[in-house]
């Protein structure tokens, strides 16, 4: 007898190991709609960059290019660098409303992060830059910002023997390694580096439906049913197209001065006055201020004032703490950057000009 029943007792307790809960399925089930509706919107930042097919020396252009990121002495004045207005330790972008350039003077638009900006649909506020080659040249020599040339650049970095040692290796195949050109390229390499994935919403997108808290899942539907995704898609959560700024309603002028029309300023055929490209919306509880004008210092305010301009909607205090708990699981893994040491000046280098 005793024979008989442990084999059954045994039969009883595995069954009960693997029982899940009525409630845990239909938690699964119901979730499953927001997750494939997450995965037809979104995609999830890869892990890591796709190198160019063929580029033998990409590597060494990416560690070139971290240098000359970090060097104030392509600026006139020696005190200005890529990181200076994207700093690393700060999500990409500068904490400030607007970025200090040439001279202490300012620009008129927020530094937006450089992190992600390989998924961009192009670069700047209104998108005058297709890619990061060309949106390197404009820094360098815009005047408000490193206010140096072509020429400039080129001459400094060849008066220092380990730039050109450097360039002679990552631009081997080319008649001439050092050159306007290589210097942008270098800079695009490393920037396309600076990408940050494993958000708790990318495993949320790979399939992990316990990735994203209650909070968080919510804040995710309301995003969804509010249409914010209409603007704010993709793999960055925005950056992939131009909308206007005001849609139902004009902005207060601290959010929108009348005096940037954004895209129209570059694009005649723009009809309307006020359109950008929306912006990623990737670690973006970590680049306050908010805005083109960098007038919206929290994200509370930042969301009110979209869901007011946008879809003449207006959020209760709920729905402000659900968007913002969403958005917060947009942060990823920051790069992870050390500092380098810079090649030293020769005695033919040219000194700064303040």
């Amino acid at each position: 007898m005793t024979h008989v029943i442990r084999p059954v007792l045994v039969i009883i307790l595995l069954f009960a190991c693997v029982v899940i809960p009525p409630n845990a399925l239909s938690a699964n089930k119901a979730e499953q709609p927001l997750m494939t509706t997450a995965q037809q919107l979104f995609d999830p930042i890869p892990l890591t960059i796709p190198y160019p097919e063929g580029d033998f020396y990409f590597d060494e252009k990416i560690e070139l290019g971290k240098l000359l990121f970090f060097d104030p002495r392509l600026s006139q004045s020696g005190n200005v660098s890529c990181h200076s207005c994207h700093n690393i330790s700060l999500g990409g972008a500068d904490g400030r409303s607007t970025s200090i350039g040439h001279q202490g003077r300012t620009g008129i638009r927020n530094s937006p992060t450089v992190f992600n900006s390989l998924f961009q649909i192009a670069q700047f506020w209104d998108g005058r830059s297709r890619n990061l080659f060309e949106q390197a040249a404009g820094p360098m020599t815009g005047e408000l910002e490193m206010a140096t040339s072509d020429p400039q650049v080129c001459h400094l970095l060849s008066s220092v023997p380990g730039y050109v040692e450097l360039f002679d290796e990552a631009f081997a195949d080319r008649e001439n390694p050092l050159c306007f050109t290589t210097i942008r390229e270098a800079l695009a390499a490393f920037e396309s580096t600076l990408i940050t994935p494993n958000a708790t919403f990318d495993h949320f997108l790979r399939g992990d439906c316990n990735a994203l808290n209650d909070k968080e899942k919510q804040g995710l539907a309301l995003f969804v049913e509010l249409a914010c995704a209409t603007c704010h898609m993709g793999i960055n959560v925005g950056g992939n197209g131009y909308y206007k700024f005001g849609v139902k309603k004009s902005p207060a002028l601290k959010y929108r001065p009348v005096s940037d029309r954004g895209r129209q300023e570059i694009i005649t055929t723009v009809e309307d006055d006020y359109v950008f490209k929306s912006p990623s919306l990737r670690n973006v509880s970590l680049t306050a201020p908010y805005f083109h004008s960098g007038s919206a210092w929290l994200l509370t305010e930042a969301v009110t004032v979209m869901a007011d301009v946008q879809l003449d909607k207006q959020l209760t205090l709920e729905q402000q703490h659900l968007l913002v708990q969403f958005l917060k699981s947009l942060t990823g893994e920051q790069p992870h950057i050390v500092l380098p040491a810079l090649p030293p000046l020769s005695t033919l280098s040219p000194r700064p000009n303040s």
